[in-house]
């Protein structure tokens, strides 16, 4: 018999998810805490009347919450990476080029 330990994530009495590492659900339940906190800021501002959509869009930014920072200029934006090239390329090009001049 197999022992599993899960990590539940719960609000207001609702399980929210599971999880299988601790990280994970500890990861989760702050962002459902920004979540929280965004609503509020949403619900004070009255520009969106709808809760759901009010909800909806506290949860996205919260969810992005990388992107947000960048956008709001309290994060850089990731240099791009360079893609490699596998260094085998690189000696066979120089093998034909000295090739072409021979």
């Amino acid at each position: 018999m197999a022992v599993i330990v899960k990590y539940v994530v719960e609000r207001n009495g609702e399980e929210k998810m599971t999880f299988t590492s601790k990280a994970e659900a500890d990861a989760y339940d702050k962002m459902l805490d920004m979540a929280d906190d965004l609503f509020s800021l949403l619900s004070n501002s009255e520009l969106i009347e709808e809760e759901e959509k009010r909800e909806e869009l506290s949860l996205y930014l919260a969810q992005h919450k990388e992107d947000v920072l960048v956008a709001l200029g309290a994060k850089r934006k990731p240099a791009p990476k360079k893609p490699k090239q596998p260094k085998a390329v690189e000696a066979s090009e120089e093998e034909s080029s000295q090739e072409d001049a021979a």
